[in-house]
């Protein structure tokens, strides 16, 4: 499969373009980075699991810079492409035809950032 984005790019260059907001938007950003902080601390679901929802979430939300850092964070914290096979499966059926287009985005992000790791 040929790559439509290069997920590794997409990552930096988000990451990039999100220094002028932190830096603008000073205390809305640390609300936001505190709230993430909160939501992936691992309870009842570990980080890995919380990782693989938010991937789900990404795909039936349609936004491509989500489906970058939470296929990133999905490879850093363990997940096997059999796990994103199946949150895939759940994105699609949570978020119909659309969702079956950025699950293909999504696992080739997951593999792109795994070929990497």
């Amino acid at each position: 499969m040929t790559a439509t984005h290069d997920w590794n790019d997409v990552a930096a260059s988000l990451t990039t373009a999100l220094k002028p907001l932190r830096s603008g938007a000073p205390d809305t950003m640390a609300a936001f980075s505190s709230l993430a902080k909160a939501a992936l601390e691992p309870k009842a679901l570990d980080t890995k699991t919380k990782e693989l929802i938010a991937l789900a979430i990404s795909v039936a939300t349609r936004c491509d810079g989500c489906i970058a850092f939470h296929s990133q964070a999905a490879v850093k914290h363990g997940a096997t492409r059999e796990e994103v096979m199946e949150t895939m499966g759940m994105a699609i059926y949570m978020g119909a035809g659309p969702s079956v287009m950025y699950a293909a985005q999504a696992l080739e992000a997951f593999d792109q950032f795994a070929k990497s790791a």
